[in-house]
């Protein structure tokens, strides 16, 4: 595919942002720095967190290193590995972060635009393959705080938006707000084969206006990759007799956050998980437990110390006594009751505050199965509207930078100047509705036009097909009733002859 330049790309020929690009070359020139910069992160909380958040979607919990100790010699808690030491893990939060992801994203995109060919062209960029990728994108905003979307061109010429994971991306922005975007470094792993053996290597990518700038990463050094350019351009276009490289006069990567500050949902409720996983198995391990780590009362015991007697009956299983002075020597255990209950209400607690901290929705409420009307369901979901409203203003704002190189896109290829259109994009959300409820306020509305009574009937799923449809319906009663009023014609004439 040919490119042709347009607004939006710049030729290295060209200086754009003249002092913001001085900076940043300034910087990204002096690989030492980088290297630092790369080693930081890596060992960051920022980046520990979203690994976290990672891991704890994937079952990966603290739970699963969780070791029993008991009391051993001189009162030192020591490993004991005799001991029941259940891992259990009901994964909360995932279910948190599925629920907020589908809830946001689970449904197609309604684009809306006065230019209906403009509307047709973002529908093929933004497709049904898009929406899978910006819906993962949202499982990286949720787990990591932060997701990336990289519009770019294939090596097929064809134009892609591709997701890069939060742990691989070092942003440097240009604001306090974070928003406006200086250049970036891309840590990543690939695989590749030395001879006939897989090994895998860390990569650097350094993102600016300039192009994409290609490192390896080995034992905390950067070193150039010498089986890819040293500068690789963004877009390749023809000025009618050669090939030559361009770059967008922006960064190409476009952050999606989950809010202003970036936080991950694990940082609000790890705690909270952890909880959960803790008692399920602590009452597991309660109800396998036995006389060796129960509590015991001694009578006229002489033998070790109290820790060494413990340690050697956790071990062991056995406890040798005998009688002094005319008492007996014995052994009794002070037998503790597990009770159920206990769990369930403290299991219970911690789910709901789960719920809560996490701004989700708890679908087995006690308002759903006495009385569920609209209003009972729109209190269940305040919580969750309430962060997916601030959720979206970022989505917006990612949107409207992701359009720009759309824009471009269009622009270059030939296919339309729609820079300044204005378009809405419109992210619907999977909310349980009273479809009866809502049918009947519809129906009762007489100030609402036909097309917004279809658009927000639940059973709805394109605008545009539902109108075409009702206006076919139509025609065919009007041509029925023309042929009626037709035939009716001609059988009264025929009756008068």
């Amino acid at each position: 595919m040919t490119y042709f330049p347009f607004q939006g790309v710049v030729t290295d020929t060209e200086i754009i942002n003249a002092n913001i690009v001085a900076n940043a070359n300034k910087q990204i020139s002096d690989v030492k720095w980088l290297e630092n910069e790369i080693n930081k992160f890596k060992k960051s909380e920022r980046r520990k967190w979203m690994l976290t958040g990672e891991a704890y979607y994937e079952g990966e919990h603290d739970i699963l290193h969780h070791k029993r100790k008991v009391i051993g010699e001189g009162g030192r808690l020591i490993v004991n590995e005799n001991l029941p030491n259940n891992k259990r893990i009901d994964n909360q939060y995932a279910k948190l972060v599925d629920q907020k992801v589908n809830f946001q994203l689970g449904k197609p995109l309604t684009i809306e635009s006065e230019k209906d060919d403009y509307v047709k062209k973002l529908q093929t960029i933004l497709n049904k393959r898009f929406h899978r990728t910006l819906r993962n994108v949202g499982l990286d905003v949720f787990n990591g705080g932060i997701g990336w979307l990289y519009p770019h061109y294939d090596e097929y010429g064809n134009f892609n938006i591709k997701r890069f994971r939060p742990w691989e991306i070092i942003p440097y922005w240009h604001d306090s707000d974070r928003t406006v975007l200086n250049f970036a470094i891309r840590l990543y792993e690939e695989l590749v084969y030395t001879g006939d053996k897989e090994e895998v290597q860390e990569k650097v990518d350094v993102f600016t206006t300039h192009g994409v700038e290609h490192y390896e990463f080995i034992n905390g050094k950067l070193y150039k990759d010498v089986t890819k350019p040293d500068v690789s351009p963004y877009i390749i276009i023809s000025d009618g007799e050669e090939m030559k490289g361009a770059n967008w006069r922006r960064v190409p990567l476009i952050p999606v956050k989950f809010n202003s500050v970036e936080i991950p949902l694990i940082k609000r409720v790890k705690s909270l998980q952890d909880g959960i996983n803790k008692m399920l198995s602590t009452f597991e391990n309660n109800m396998e437990e036995d006389s060796r780590n129960t509590i015991l009362i001694l009578h006229n015991y002489d033998g070790q110390d109290l820790g060494e007697f413990r340690r050697n009956l956790a071990q062991f299983g056995v406890v040798k006594v005998r009688s002094g002075d005319g008492a007996n020597g014995g052994v009794e255990s002070l037998y503790i009751e597990v009770n159920a209950e206990n769990y369930k209400s403290i299991l219970a607690l911690f789910k709901k505050a789960l719920i809560e901290n996490g701004r989700g929705y708890d679908a087995k409420d006690e308002r759903m199965s006495n009385n569920p009307n609209q209003m009972n369901i729109q209190s269940m979901y305040a919580d969750i509207e309430l962060d997916a409203n601030g959720f979206e203003v970022e989505l917006q704002a990612s949107f409207e930078e992701l359009l720009w190189f759309i824009d471009m896109h269009l622009a270059n290829t030939k296919q339309g100047d729609f820079e300044d259109e204005h378009v809405n994009i419109i992210f619907n959300r999977d909310m349980l509705i009273n479809e009866k409820e809502v049918v009947e306020i519809l129906e009762k509305s007489p100030y609402l036009s036909i097309e917004t009574k279809i658009a927000q009937h639940p059973y709805t799923k394109d605008v545009e097909l539902e109108l075409k449809r009702l206006e076919k319906e139509r025609q065919q009663y009007f041509n029925e009733m023309d042929n009626y009023e037709t035939t009716f014609q001609q059988r009264r004439g025929d009756n008068s002859d």
